[in-house]
């Protein structure tokens, strides 16, 4: 019901009319030259443009080259595999499953665009050996192999030329457009938690609306090695300054806490307060360049604002006030460095020196799940056993397509976390695409005797068809319907349709889905609360890891990847309260773990008076057991709780004995920031951890 009234509210666009088109004309191309070069199935050629269609031509050009590079794995696995096994069917038929199942389970711990290299790797193998076995009589495995890289090669280089030569779009002012969005979001962020305005403005939110984008455009990055852009090129430099952005972001959170802890309203703070803001905001918007020389500068005022602060403060809230101002300066520089990046790479500069960027995105920081990598790739091997049995026990013929479309659906589907709706669109897509294949193969068909007839008859279906693409809601029945449909009419240069077999092959597509909608419902599909909390563990656990990074390229690194699991988290459509405050409470955990690694620098280091750094030693090993609580049960026990804020307490009272004035500032600043991202409390002086009420 609710996909209907998506596709009666549907209006395309004319860059969505514009994409329908092309798509069409590559398709025609590539079925053209296919039937010109008398290839087994041409209609590979046409179905493969409609799986790489894109809007934009780099994403075109990368899935284009992944896919390609994708099947020619697969049909060398195959080649290999096939003339020893062939004789031993059910060993045979783990062996491929298995290798379905490994593919993907590769594919979905790698979220950049290559993991659909890895995917079609694997079933690839399955689909030229069916295909193999199935025409075992007349072709052998190594012209169906051929045949299927041929017909492939075909369509991405088909698609890839027309998307670049008519009307191309291009994702590089996409992804500058939503980096330009982004620094002026935090920058409006920046303003509201000064002016006090968090209550209006939900700060949390928006911020995880900022590392969700970043977790996109980290990804998006990768598509601009394969356009001719003004971003061309800029993959790793723009990844880089993701890592940055990263920290300017923890900053905000870490002064929003700061803040609210202060919770002062006195007209004077208040005013000083918002010239900071005026201050802070007009020096990073100056119009003169930064350079590499001149990143760490601040506000000419800077000072003098921060210490009339100061003035008439308790000595708590003058430790607040101090980390408060220790998180404006490192985000006025964390800023400055993003501009200054964003500045380079805007003029084509790939190089930076290696005191501003000493990172490396050799392989990114990402978030990565092994269960459900290991769920993902159980249920596509199962799926895939499966239908092969089916096919064995019964010596149905047209059991190969069964087998073939159990391999695929579970393969392209398992990356959702729960795929069953988006199954159950691909079931009633093929029952719908059957009937759109009998009207055109028993009542167009037989009256075609040219091309171009051909091509007129397949224009209706094919543009309506890509029309849905561009439209992420209706993205899923526009591939099911397009792709299906040409590949069950079955286009050949000598043609002919045999009812029964037509019948048979559309009921075996019907019961591969239906395979791999079984395997993936009782092995793969999750809960989107079950999903968040999955992440959360994995946040607490990384967490404890920060506890003792030193503050340098692996913290950063660390920092960048436990921002974009939050940014993955916040996707989530939880139904649970609890589990809402628990990832709004992870952002500000996050926020912490800067002060973990001032910790970890004074615990290692051997100027401290030695019961102090017992003390430290102590708090560490207490925050390991928290947050390893928490990562095992995602709730923490009043014993817990406690004990860690007992030996933040014992410690500050060693801080404030006999030390070093900049050394107790940059003491207590940590403790307090730490006990209140922590341990957060409410206004009934409640203890929250992990978003639940202790």
């Amino acid at each position: 019901m609710q996909l209907i009234k998506q596709l009666l509210a549907f209006r395309p666009s004319k860059l969505d009319l514009i994409f329908a088109i092309k798509t069409y004309i590559a398709a025609m191309l590539a079925l053209y030259i296919s039937f010109d070069l008398d290839l087994l199935n041409p209609m590979w050629s046409i179905g493969t443009v409609i799986i790489v269609s894109n809007p934009f031509s780099g994403m075109v050009s990368s899935k284009a080259l992944y896919r390609l590079a994708g099947t020619a794995i697969g049909a060398v696995i195959a080649i290999i595999l096939m003339p020893g096994l062939i004789n031993t069917p059910w060993l045979f038929s783990i062996i491929i499953a298995g290798w379905v199942g490994f593919c993907l389970y590769i594919s979905l711990l790698d979220r950049t665009p290559r993991s659909y290299m890895l995917m079609l790797s694997g079933y690839t193998v399955a689909m030229i050996v069916f295909n193999s076995i199935n025409n075992i009589d007349t072709h052998n495995i190594f012209d169906i192999a051929l045949a299927r890289f041929l017909e492939i090669g075909i369509a991405v280089i088909c698609t890839a030329v027309v998307s670049a030569v008519i009307f191309p779009m291009h994702i590089g002012p996409v992804i500058q457009q939503r980096v330009n969005k982004n620094l002026v979001s935090i920058e409006e962020l920046f303003s509201h938690i000064l002016k006090n305005e968090i209550e209006k403005q939900n700060y949390t939110q928006a911020l995880a609306t900022v590392t969700r984008d970043m977790s996109e455009i980290h990804t998006m990055a990768v598509h601009l090695w394969y356009e001719k852009s003004q971003l061309k090129g800029m993959t790793k430099p723009l990844q880089e300054m993701l890592h940055q952005l990263s920290m300017a972001v923890a900053n905000l959170v870490s002064m929003s806490e700061r803040l609210k802890q202060l919770d002062l309203h006195d007209n004077d703070f208040t005013h000083t307060l918002n010239q900071i803001d005026e201050s802070v905001l007009s020096f990073l918007r100056t119009k003169d360049q930064c350079n590499e020389n001149n990143l760490l500068a601040l506000p000419a005022d800077f000072e003098e604002k921060f210490d009339k602060l100061m003035l008439n403060m308790s000595p708590e809230q003058e430790t607040i006030l101090y980390s408060f101002k220790m998180d404006v300066r490192h985000y006025i520089q964390n800023v400055r460095i993003v501009k200054f990046i964003w500045q380079q790479i805007q003029q084509g500069r790939k190089k930076f020196p290696e005191n501003i960027i000493p990172l490396t995105t050799k392989y990114p920081s990402l978030h990565r799940d092994h269960g459900v990598a290991i769920r993902g790739g159980l249920a596509a091997a199962l799926s895939t056993l499966l239908g092969i049995s089916i096919w064995i026990l019964s010596g149905w013929k047209a059991g190969y397509m069964l087998a073939q479309m159990a391999a695929v659906c579970a393969c392209i589907l398992t990356a959702i976390d729960n795929p069953i709706p988006a199954l159950k669109i691909f079931l009633w897509g093929s029952v719908v695409s059957s009937v759109i294949v009998f009207i055109y193969a028993f009542g167009i068909f037989p009256n075609i005797t040219e091309f171009w007839e051909l091509a007129v008859v397949l224009a209706p279906t094919l543009i309506v068809c890509a029309l849905l693409i561009p439209t992420p809601s209706l993205m899923a029945l526009g591939l099911v319907l397009g792709v299906t449909s040409v590949m069950a009419m079955n286009l050949q240069n000598r043609y002919a349709m045999d009812a029964v077999a037509f019948l048979e092959g559309s009921f075996g597509m019907i019961l591969g889905v239906l395979c791999a909608l079984i395997s993936i419902y009782f092995i793969r599909a999750m809960s989107p609360e079950k999903t968040a909390s999955r992440i959360l563990t994995r946040h607490y656990k990384a967490m404890r890891e920060a506890l003792y990074l030193p503050y340098g390229t692996k913290f950063r690194i660390h920092l960048r990847s436990m921002m974009d699991r939050i940014g993955v988290l916040n996707t989530k459509m939880v139904q649970s309260d609890q589990l809402k405050m628990a990832m709004n409470a992870a952002l500000i955990e996050t926020s912490a773990v800067v002060e973990f690694a001032r910790l970890d620098e004074l615990a290692s280091s051997n100027t401290l008076a030695p019961q102090l750094h017992h003390a430290l030693g102590e708090l560490q090993q207490i925050l390991d057991d928290t947050f390893r609580e928490l990562e095992e049960k995602l709730s923490l026990s009043h014993e817990t709780q406690q004990k860690l804020m007992t030996q933040l307490q014992d410690v500050e009272s060693l801080v404030n004995q006999n030390q070093e004035l900049q050394l107790k500032q940059r003491l207590k600043s940590s403790l307090n920031n730490i006990r209140s991202s922590i341990l957060h409390a409410d206004a009934s002086n409640h203890i929250h951890v992990g978003g639940a009420i202790a």
